[in-house]
């Protein structure tokens, strides 16, 4: 479930920044209901196209479709969870805005909602009171046309930032970084790994795990011991089911009673071709030996009047592997499993290793296929409803860019490919569209002369609620660090490489790939030409009409 708090927090407060940077930007003389409409209209359309996004993706792995019944609870939850965060930030958090600004528009404190003393009273105060009791308008008119401007964040990408990364000298240098993040990327992706590591599914300092790296380094070129188990009764003194046992069993060194009592029977010249006489001397004779007393456990028999059965055993498989132990181990695995169902003699292959390389089997195959047919719905919803063509191209660009990010650097960071992953790698895709859609949109709508100009505006529209949630969600990861848990271990990994991606693209790469190809902004030159010239050609047909009027021209 801590997995789900961290994800969830992504969208919430991306909903809580986005809703409070828009109304930041409203004036603030406007009444209440325009300035919430003005800031509902802002924000709350992508706002919801994104939440539907999420919503989709989830809902895939929370249908019928999912065979894992943990994956699909933990989708279950994020379906829900985000409905309550929508509708939290639709009605609660705009209540909560109206309020704050009730107060603002009267001079009350926010914090402490009293009244706000006159400037003239403050300076005659400490200056701990006065920062307390400051509201930011002390050294400017009350009621400005935009005080948004004023936010240090705002300030600082409006005045430096804008600047600095549409520098002509740092274009080379942002082509260069994307240059080496997309080889290492590359790099990484040629180099995925499974995760069918036990040692990922355990706490980093348990015994297991010290018993595990040690059984890896070791004794790497015998797979687990394999639980070998036949329980139905066979005629084991017939020459056929002999032969059919050496067949299973070929290719594995066995530990078994079967083998042993055969190697008893042949040592002592002993015949036993037939029940009565197999079972006698198995009971009798082989059993009672110290040396072979240890396999009473391996055999189960029955009583049925004057006569014993055999009605289950079972023997033990070990096979040679090479160094990549746990791959092997599910090979043979699905090797047996097949054997278990088409052979004459009924039996089944287990070891306790086996139950985690089912579900790492389960846990990465569906979600792929879920995620994969998610990610094919989402984008021909997006193709329907987004306001303009080159916005769509630029935003599948731009989270591709970012999920094969995070999918090469994870593995370059020793992240396997394990349920943890493949959830972060489905969360990365909403987290990458939450951030980069607005961006980009309010790029290719923008009507300004240049490109620069465009991508100037966009990031001081969008860029503080982009950097305030990322910063949030990033921080909010810190305490990730000290569980001692390889598997939260790479939850951290994994959304530490989705925020920093996203930060680096809608900072970085962006802005400069922008200004580099279209859309282009030639046409809006032209319409603002067509425009000027039509307005003269009125101007023109005016004086004629009327010379003596030429000071209203």
């Amino acid at each position: 479930m801590y997995t789900l708090c961290f994800l969830i927090s992504g969208h919430g407060t991306k909903g809580v920044f986005e809703l409070l940077s828009g109304w930041r930007r409203t004036r603030e003389n406007l009444p209440f209901k325009d300035r919430v409409a003005d800031a509902y209209s802002d924000v709350m359309v992508s706002y919801t196209m994104t939440s539907s996004l999420y919503f989709i993706a989830f809902g895939m792995g929370a249908s019928p479709f999912t065979n894992i019944e943990a994956v699909k609870v933990f989708c279950q939850n994020m379906c829900v969870s985000i409905l309550l965060n929508y509708f939290y930030i639709f009605s609660f958090f705009g209540s909560c805005l109206v309020f704050a600004g009730q107060l603002e528009q009267n001079r009350y404190h926010s914090i402490f909602c009293c009244k706000i003393p006159s400037a003239e009273y403050l300076d005659r105060k400490p200056v701990w009171f006065q920062t307390m009791m400051n509201d930011g308008h002390q050294q400017t008119s009350h009621h400005e046309t935009n005080p948004y401007q004023h936010h240090f964040i705002q300030h600082f990408l409006r005045e430096h930032y804008n600047e600095w990364i549409t520098n002509i000298y740092v274009k080379p240098f942002v082509v260069i970084l994307y240059l080496i993040y997309a080889s290492f990327s590359f790099m990484g992706c040629l180099q995925i790994n499974d995760g069918a590591n036990i040692i990922n599914l355990l706490a980093s300092e348990s015994p297991s795990v010290s018993y595990a790296l040690i059984q890896q380094k070791y004794f790497s070129n015998y797979s687990p011991v394999i639980g070998f188990y036949i329980y139905e009764p066979l005629e084991y003194w017939n020459g056929t089911v002999q032969e059919d046992l050496k067949t299973l069993s070929q290719g594995f060194n066995t530990v078994s009673w079967i083998e042993q009592y055969y190697q008893y029977l042949r040592v002592g010249n002993i015949s036993a071709t037939n029940k009565s006489d197999f079972i006698s001397i198995l009971q009798s004779s082989f059993l009672k030996k110290p040396e072979f007393q240890h396999f009473k456990n391996d055999i189960i028999f029955s009583k049925a009047g004057d006569e014993n059965n055999i009605i289950a055993s079972r023997l033990y498989l070990v096979a040679r592997t090479s160094e990549n132990t746990q791959r092997e181990a599910v090979e043979l695995l699905e090797k047996l499993r097949p054997l278990s169902l088409i052979q004459s003699i009924k039996f089944i292959v287990f070891n306790p290793t086996f139950v985690f390389m089912d579900h790492y089997g389960l846990s990465v195959t569906m979600p792929v296929l879920i995620s994969g047919f998610g990610i094919l719905l989402v984008l021909i919803l997006t193709f329907f409803l987004v306001i303009h063509p080159l916005g769509n191209f630029w935003l599948i660009l731009s989270v591709t860019s970012i999920e094969l990010g995070v999918l090469g650097l994870m593995t370059l960071w020793n992240v396997d490919m394990d349920c943890i992953s493949i959830l972060c790698l489905i969360y990365t895709l909403n987290f990458a569209i939450d951030h980069c859609a607005p961006l980009l949109y309010t790029f290719v709508l923008a009507t300004e002369h240049t490109r620069t100009q465009c991508i100037k505006n966009s990031l001081q529209e969008h860029g503080t609620a982009i950097l305030q949630n990322v910063s949030s969600f990033l921080i909010g990861l810190v305490p990730l660090l000290f569980v001692p848990s390889n598997l939260t271990f790479t939850l951290f990994k994994c959304l530490l490489l989705a925020g920093s991606c996203t930060l680096l693209h809608c900072f970085v790469i962006l802005p400069v790939f922008l200004t580099f190809f279209p859309p282009s902004k030639k046409h809006h030159k032209k319409k603002k030409r067509a425009k000027r010239k039509e307005r003269e050609e009125i101007e023109c047909i005016e004086i004629q009409e009327n010379p003596d009027h030429v000071t209203a021209v």
